[in-house]
Formats: structure tokens, C-alpha cells, sequence
């Protein structure tokens, strides 16, 4: 029974989705705003959405996934105030907002391949759906939920009884503290612009029934949700800065559109902090997986670290905690490694099926990760090695993506140094340790020596050097 935590009941509830008779599962996920270089903290809520996507697979169900690009209307606070992010960028770099978006959407597929993480069915740009946008207004007007103004169209929120309902906001407080001179037009200080009229140096704006506008940032992703994956789907997944305001004003949105939920689960992965601080560009400590790269560090190492703590939990990033993962990772793989080869050592079908139960049991515990790194581990420093437990681990690594089949470049290297003569002794006398004849064992430990390498035992196998 896979369990999920739904941040709009606040507890965890066990995952039916709507087709239960087949099985499909339909899935929104915000997407990037494409006016810089994705951050590791952006990256870690695209692992999870990844993560969740795969531990659904591995359960039987069909994913259908939505991805939308914010290449317009991202305002530098998330309010509605400031500049548009692209259009700040736009100028920073002398481009045009189109090359901007076009630059960090490269950067960003770049990021997601280097990462392992599977492309979603539909990854959609809100400046191809400007109409769907439109229409969507349309229909917010007509029920009566929204309202002009001389600088655009604003969500009534005091018509929503229910607003609030996610993040549960004490309205009052935030009522008392808002700010309105945004626009002095607007009913109530919570009300927020679902189009926005443009000023006339605004770059990005297209022609409408109300003249040249451009989308409210909320909206677009109501808009996209509804056109790919209908009025109601299964799981909307985002980091928690998106809890108060963004998807918040979705559920609004949708409210005020189809007077529904858009979507029965809401899923949420915590922030990354940074030596237990927050990501700054004034402190210089925002990093880029190729400034990980960079030293040392492979993306798929990023990707394991991530597994260091559960979703909902921050995770502390810092440079020694991500080197001690690489080399977690590389021994993790070349423990996998020793198993491969091992194909005449069966193991029984109960203790196989054994570590399935406890791997599934895990992930779907709203996705336990590093209880699942553990058995994976577990698997792996096993003292028979057997070529099942290689095939296990292979499965197990459908929802992980780490690539646990491939050795590290340390081991290869090291293996590519020692003849091919001599890696068969090695296997030999393994075999014949195995079946306690010690006797053959010390005279293909002798061969080995006269080949020019002296074999030493160890807990985990046999271990080589040159003399």
C-alpha cells in the first residue's frame, strides 16, 4: 500500500488514483522559471518529482505527467510586484527574452538527462498557451470570482470562503500586514492579478479582448493543468515556497474556474539549506551541479545525496557531507560489482523476495528514501556474492537512478591494470574458497604471486596488488 503525505490534509493517506481501473496516475509538476541557471536547491524538488514518478512505476501504475516552462510572467517577488524575471535577465545580458529562455531551458534539459530524471509526457511553455490562458480568465470573470481594474484582472479572494485552505494562513494576520499599493483598485489586499494589463516598454505582452496583456504567473499553471490533465488529477508536486502564495492561488484559480480542487494530493519537498543556512547570491554559496562538477562531484552524486534524507525534511548541503557521498556512492558500486560475476551461487527465492518486500515497503512510506539506500547497502556487502543480488539491486535501481550497475571509474581503472590471466586465477581461487577447498585456494594464490600480485583477503573479498 503505497502512502503519500498530502500537504492539504496535513497527513499521510494512502495513494487510490482516480483511474484506479487502470491504473493511470496523473501528475502536475511546476516547472522552472528560465531567466538563470538552475540551483541544486531547484534540482533537489525535480529529483523528487522523479523519484515519486518511478516508486508509482514500480507499483504497476501508468504515469501521465505535465511540466509547464514559466518563460513569462514570474514577477521578481511571487505576489505580483517588480519586474518579470525574464525580462530582468533579458537586460542584465543584453538578449532577448526569447534567447534567455531558450539558453536556460538548454541548461536546464542538460541538468535533468545529467541527473537521470525521466522527461515528463508534456513539457509545455506558458508563451505557447497564451489563449488557454485567456480563456481561463474568461471563465474566472464569468462566475463572478474576479474583477478590473485600470492595470488588469484580479482574483476576488474574499468570494472564496475556502482560501487559506492550504497553507492554512491566519488570513487575519496577513490581511493586517498586507500591502495594497501595488493597486490602490484592488477589493481586498489578498486579491492577486490573473492578467495584467502591459505598460508600454513591457517586452513580453500579446493582444487580447482586454487589451495587450500579459498572464499572471499563478494562472498558468491552472490553465496548463486543466488543458493536459482535466479539471481534477491525481498529485500536484512543488517545493514549499509554492504552499503559501503559488499554489494557494492555483486552488483559487480553479475554484473560481470549476469550482474543484485541481488536484487530491499535494505533494511538497523542503528546502535545501546551504552549511545550515539559507541558498544567497549575496554570500556567494548558490551552486550549480556543474559548479559540483567542477570539483569532482558526478550529478548522479547529487542525485544519491538527496537520498541522505527523507523529502520532507531539509537536507544541509555541504562540500565535505557531498565528497563523503561520492565515495559512498563508488564503493556502494563497486560492492555491487563484486556480485556481478557470481553466476553459479543461487540465492533462495525467499530471501530475494525478503529484500523486495522491505524495499517496497519503504519507498512506499512516503518514499523512504535512505531507509531504501540501506537495504541497498545491506545487499551489497553480503559476504556470498551471487549475481542475483546484482540483478536485484539493477531492479531496485529502476526507482533510485543511480546507475548502481556501473563500476567506478577507481575500480575500472584498477581493473583495466591487472591481466586478464590474473583476474581469472582470482576467480578461480574464489570459487574454490567457496567450496572450502583451501588447499587449491593457496595454490592459485601461489600462480597469482608468480604472475607478479599477492591476493589478501578481506570482509569484502579478495583484494589485489602489484608486488
Amino acid at each position: 500500500m503505497l502512502k503519500l503525505y498530502n500537504t492539504l490534509t496535513r497527513k499521510k493517506e494512502e495513494f487510490i488514483p482516480i483511474d484506479k481501473e487502470k491504473k493511470k496516475v496523473k501528475i502536475y509538476t511546476c516547472g522552472p522559471t528560465v531567466y538563470n541557471y538552475a540551483h541544486i536547491g531547484n534540482l533537489r524538488a525535480y529529483i523528487f518529482m522523479d523519484t515519486l514518478r518511478k516508486v508509482l512505476e514500480y507499483n504497476g501504475y501508468t504515469v501521465e505527467q505535465v511540466m509547464n516552462i514559466t518563460d513569462v510572467g514570474h514577477m521578481t517577488s511571487d505576489a505580483d510586484e517588480g519586474e518579470d524575471k525574464m525580462e530582468k535577465s533579458a537586460k542584465a545580458l543584453n538578449k532577448s527574452v526569447y534567447e534567455i529562455a531558450k539558453m536556460y531551458t538548454d541548461a536546464f534539459m542538460k541538468d535533468i538527462k545529467a541527473l537521470n530524471i525521466k522527461l515528463p509526457e508534456h513539457v509545455v511553455k506558458a508563451t505557447e498557451h497564451i489563449k488557454d490562458m485567456e480563456e481561463y480568465v474568461d471563465e474566472i470573470l464569468k462566475n463572478g470570482y474576479a474583477y478590473k481594474t485600470s492595470k488588469g484582472i484580479y482574483f476576488d479572494t474574499s468570494k472564496l470562503s475556502s482560501y487559506g485552505e492550504l497553507s492554512r494562513i491566519d488570513l487575519k494576520n496577513q490581511l493586517a500586514g498586507a500591502r495594497v499599493e501595488v493597486d490602490k483598485e484592488k477589493k481586498n489586499p489578498l486579491d492577486f492579478a490573473i492578467w495584467i494589463k502591459a505598460p508600454k516598454e513591457h517586452i513580453m505582452k500579446w493582444d487580447s479582448k482586454y487589451g495587450l496583456c500579459y498572464p499572471g504567473w499563478h494562472l498558468e499553471c491552472s490553465a496548463l493543468s486543466r488543458k493536459y490533465l482535466g479539471e481534477t488529477f491525481d498529485i500536484h508536486t512543488g517545493g514549499v515556497d509554492h504552499i503559501p502564495i503559488h499554489h494557494e492561488n492555483e486552488i483559487a484559480q480553479s475554484k473560481g474556474a470549476t469550482g474543484k480542487i485541481p488536484a487530491r494530493f499535494w505533494c511538497h519537498v523542503e528546502f535545501l539549506l546551504i552549511d545550515n543556512g539559507k541558498m544567497s547570491k549575496s554570500l556567494g554559496n548558490i551552486y550549480t551541479l556543474e559548479d559540483l562538477q567542477k570539483q569532482g562531484i558526478s550529478p548522479l552524486t547529487y542525485r544519491f545525496f538527496s537520498y541522505s534524507s527523507h523529502y520532507r525534511n531539509k537536507l544541509n548541503f555541504t562540500w565535505e557531507a557531498i565528497r563523503s557521498a561520492e565515495n559512498s556512492l563508488n564503493k556502494l558500486r563497486d560492492q555491487i560489482d563484486l556480485h556481478k560475476f557470481e553466476k553459479n551461487n543461487p540465492i533462495e527465492k525467499e530471501v530475494l523476495d525478503d529484500y523486495r518486500k522491505k524495499f517496497l515497503d519503504a519507498i512506499n512510506e512516503d518514499l523512504n528514501m535512505p531507509v531504501a539506500i540501506s537495504i541497498i547497502f545491506d545487499i551489497a556487502k553480503q559476504k556470498e556474492k551471487s549475481n542475483d543480488y546484482y540483478e536485484l539491486v539493477k531492479e531496485f535501481d529502476k526507482v533510485l537512478s543511480l546507475d548502481l550497475d556501473k563500476t567506478s571509474k577507481m575500480r575500472e581503472n584498477k581493473l583495466e591494470e591487472i591481466p586478464k590471466e590474473v583476474i581469472e586465477l582470482m576467480n578461480e581461487r574464489k570459487q574454490a574458497r567457496d567450496n572450502k577447498d583451501y588447499s587449491l585456494s593457496d595454490i592459485l594464490r601461489d600462480k597469482i604471486k608468480e604472475k607478479g600480485y599477492i591476493v589478501i583477503d578481506s570482509k569484502d573479498g579478495q583484494k589485489i596488488k602489484k608486488v
